[in-house]
């Protein structure tokens, strides 16, 4: 059994007196290849987004014939069925260059999608270079000379012109906002300025259909006796003024920029939906995104107590978005994670994968009998994921 992803299998099958010509198409699936007599097997990228194409041809063909020249035969005769393949449209990622941006560009690109990534600057210089900790910038650039379906632009989010140069032609925008340094309370209002923007070019581009807004659950679980509630999902918003109290930061940033998202996506009667993820995990996610990390996890305590502590692995993030996407039926806001944290043994784990971020005293003795109430609901995720969004 072979699984393939994102790209389409056909296979020209020449078996004994008046040979038959089998295609066949796969997209994402599995499929086995059975012994044959002859066999060419030639890939072609088409993109896992549009559908299948499933050729069934019996031709009747000299024997002398090899599989080659029944190959050029079979493209000869359906040019026009390749010609009749749709594209997919063109997307904007900003700010392709942060850690889930740069992910979720990648997926997109996988699945066929021709790719604008935006890259943030600020005073001229590329938010990744401000910290220097990131390569996220020469990854995609280097990444642009090899796949033509990717353009890379630079774009100021407080200069609004900028934003509509990288949007033109786009269908969507992925907006992926982040502060490279980390977060404090003079950062926040740059994250909410930049927001209103991109917003604000979207409603200014005829082209945009959906705006997919990057978010995170911290914008939901930050205020007084959260702990007294039973289930927190999306209808929950962080209270603003206890965020300042303690401090957090981050979630005040996520917070006020998801609102001011919202309220200019209604006032403008935008497509929009907004993903709250967990703490995001992924390959290099210490060594990546380091910053952004410890601003998450500022009042993990309190996180792990009330029962609202919760982490997502990348790679279904960006699944999560890509098909907040193409779903015509996703509104609002989605709540996105596939771990809660919420025993001794699950935090010590999540410690561990997080080394030498964050890492567990030398002196620690596991417990094993803590237990907290798991609080977080995913009803509107589970939906989406089932494609009964």
């Amino acid at each position: 059994m072979m699984t393939l992803k994102s790209v389409q299998i056909m296979m020209f099958q020449q078996r004994g007196h008046g040979s038959t010509l089998s295609v066949i198409s796969i997209g994402l699936a599995a499929f086995e290849i059975e012994e044959a007599e002859h066999a060419l097997l030639i890939t072609n990228y088409i993109p896992s987004g549009t559908c299948a194409l499933n050729f069934n041809l019996v031709t009747l063909f000299g024997t002398n014939y090899s599989c080659a020249e029944l190959a050029y035969s079979f493209m000869q005769e359906s040019r026009k069925s390749w010609m009749d393949i749709e594209e997919l449209p063109s997307v904007c990622v900003l700010d392709a260059s942060t850690y889930v941006g740069f992910w979720i560009l990648k997926g997109l690109l996988s699945r066929g999608y021709t790719v604008h990534a935006a890259i943030q600057k600020y005073n001229g210089k590329s938010s990744s270079s401000l910290s220097g900790e990131t390569g996220m910038e020469k990854k995609i650039r280097d990444l642009a000379r090899e796949e033509e379906r990717l353009s890379v632009f630079e774009v100021d989010v407080l200069d609004y012109h900028s934003i509509l140069i990288a949007l033109k032609g786009c269908s969507a925008m992925f907006c992926c906002l982040d502060c490279p340094d980390g977060y404090d309370d003079k950062m926040i209002d740059l994250e909410v300025r930049g927001a209103i923007n991109v917003v604000e070019a979207c409603a200014q581009t005829d082209t945009i259909e959906k705006i997919i807004f990057s978010s995170s659950l911290t914008a939901a679980i930050w205020r007084e006796n959260i702990c007294s509630q039973e289930d927190v999902d999306e209808r929950s918003w962080s209270d603003q003024e206890f965020c300042r109290k303690l401090k957090l930061w981050y979630a005040l940033a996520k917070t006020l920029s998801e609102h001011a998202a919202w309220a200019l996506a209604m006032d403008r009667k935008l497509n929009m939906v907004s993903i709250n993820a967990g703490l995001v995990l992924g390959p290099g996610v210490s060594q990546q995104n380091p910053l952004s990390t410890m601003s998450y996890l500022k009042g993990i305590a309190q996180m792990y107590e009330n029962g609202v502590l919760a982490y997502v692995d990348v790679n279904f993030l960006v699944d999560v978005h890509i098909r907040a996407f193409q779903d015509s039926s996703t509104c609002g806001r989605y709540f996105c994670f596939n771990q809660t944290v919420h025993t001794e043994e699950e935090a010590v784990k999540l410690t561990q994968s997080l080394s030498p971020l964050i890492s567990l005293p030398q002196r620690y003795e596991y417990q094993g009998s803590e237990v907290f109430a798991e609080r977080l609901r995913t009803k509107k995720l589970n939906k989406l994921v089932e494609g009964t969004a």
